[in-house]
């Protein structure tokens, strides 16, 4: 394809949607791949397949391979999604919430997402969707970002307690956060906080520059 060639050396934009969530979604090929980016970061695929990658490896591919139910909040582009089912080979469950309409649709468009069979989308607010499933999980991904900000209710205590709820016993909660600052720093020093002896908490920061990981298992 000449636009996959091109995009080594300069990106070159195949769609673009300005969404009332998101507010504006390009599609874009970028040295040889597809990926989804916001107005200033990437969504899907890209920088941001290869900071979720890395936190899956750290939980182990293998250990997740056995899981039998996966919740992944914050969608886009679902590059985690396909990181989870080509290159794991997991066969359970994933359920995957997101609040914009507009992205799955164009994830559905160029990257197949409809096509996962073990793959339910979910049209919902993530705190809502959290307060009303009554179903449990053997891994929660949480990836949820209005461009580079990501909502306050993540950090909260009800919502934390809600996602620590929902974990199984021996599974994980893999979060990926942004640091650009001071205040966030300090942010993610008082989320560490909030997880005592019942889980085992490891961060791996600057993953991709910006980004910082959490990995989180729940012992009892």
């Amino acid at each position: 394809m000449v636009r996959k060639l091109f995009s080594y050396f300069i990106p070159i934009n195949v769609y673009k949607k300005n969404s009332l969530v998101s507010k504006s979604i390009e599609v874009t090929w970028n040295n040889g791949e597809l990926v989804l980016d916001s107005k200033s970061t990437n969504y899907s695929y890209g920088s941001l397949q290869r900071i979720l990658r890395k936190g899956l490896r750290y939980i182990g591919f293998d250990r997740i391979r056995n899981f039998k139910s996966i919740l992944v909040l914050g969608v886009a582009g679902g590059s985690v999604i396909k990181t989870l089912v080509d290159e794991i080979k997991f066969k359970g469950k994933i359920t995957g919430v997101e609040i914009d309409s507009d992205i799955i649709a164009i994830a559905n468009q160029y990257f197949q997402l409809n096509k996962i069979p073990n793959l339910e989308i979910v049209i919902d607010d993530a705190f809502e969707y959290v307060l009303k499933t009554k179903l449990n999980y053997d891994l929660i991904i949480i990836d949820i970002f209005q461009d580079t900000t990501m909502p306050s209710f993540l950090f909260e205590d009800f919502f934390i307690q809600r996602i620590n709820a929902l974990v199984n016993l021996n599974g994980f909660i893999l979060f990926n956060t942004m640091v650009i600052n001071q205040k966030q720093e300090e942010r993610n020093q008082l989320y560490q906080s909030k997880f005592g002896g019942n889980y085992s908490l490891r961060m791996y920061p600057k993953v991709e520059i910006h980004n910082e990981l959490f990995t989180i298992k729940k012992l009892a």
